[in-house]
């Protein structure tokens, strides 16, 4: 089960979540997620795990636990959805056609 991990100090790790989720069984994966411009953390990760009922038992003891004094939230991932072109979902208008000119 792929498990959704909010409100992250930006100081916890890949390994730091692997620890704190596998007093609850086989991690399978641990991803904090991490800004591409500056490289850090966006407060936010993925935890797979292999054993679906230890995976709801993460969920319901850790959500709303403290972890490096931030009280996160933890929840069943919701399936990635396409995202529509990489703008918001905007499309942009052809600058000429709209022009008065």
């Amino acid at each position: 089960m792929n498990i959704y991990i909010s409100n992250l100090s930006f100081n916890v790790t890949d390994d730091d979540l692997r620890d704190y989720f596998a007093e609850y069984g086989e991690v399978t994966s641990a991803k904090v997620i991490m800004d591409k411009f500056t490289g850090k953390s966006r407060g936010f990760a993925f935890v797979e795990m292999s054993d679906d009922e230890a995976a709801k038992k993460a969920i319901e003891e850790l959500d709303g636990a403290t972890v490096d004094g931030r009280v996160i939230g933890v929840s069943v991932a919701k399936p990635r959805e396409d995202r529509a072109g990489g703008n918001g979902g905007f499309q942009r208008r052809n600058s000429y056609s709209n022009s008065r000119y």
